[in-house]
């Protein structure tokens, strides 16, 4: 398994932005698959966006398609999740993930990831 440590979350208003981050260490994210997760409270974590390990394929939940961008720095390790036009109904706490190797769109299951970090909390004002 790999060490992720997520970072950048924080408090900001509405229609702002935030960029995530999520160091990788134990594993190079170029030959895992990354994901991004979120949970709510009192809610189910839900998948938000993956990069597959090519880095060809990129996916993203409905509710954020064309506000938030995965993109990956591999010389260090690094996942990003750039997040705009945010809404209060983001407000969550943001898990990183890693796990698996698609040759297609990450799956957009918890399961199908074996690593995880602690989370980041983003909370958006109204």
């Amino acid at each position: 398994q790999a060490q992720l440590v997520e970072s950048g979350g924080g408090l900001v208003q509405a229609g702002g932005s935030l960029r995530l981050s999520c160091a990788a260490s134990g594993r190079t994210i170029n030959t895992y698959d990354m994901g991004w997760f979120r949970q709510a409270p009192g809610k189910e974590r839900e998948f938000v966006a993956g990069i597959n390990w090519s880095g060809v394929y990129t996916n993203y939940a409905d509710s954020v398609k064309g506000r938030f961008t995965i993109s990956r720095d591999n010389a260090k390790n690094t996942v990003f999740l750039q997040m705009s036009s945010l809404k209060p109904e983001d407000t969550a706490v943001y898990y990183c993930a890693m796990g698996g190797r698609t040759w297609s769109a990450v799956p957009s299951v918890s399961g199908a990831f074996d690593s995880w970090g602690q989370g980041t909390q983003v909370t958006v004002s109204s």
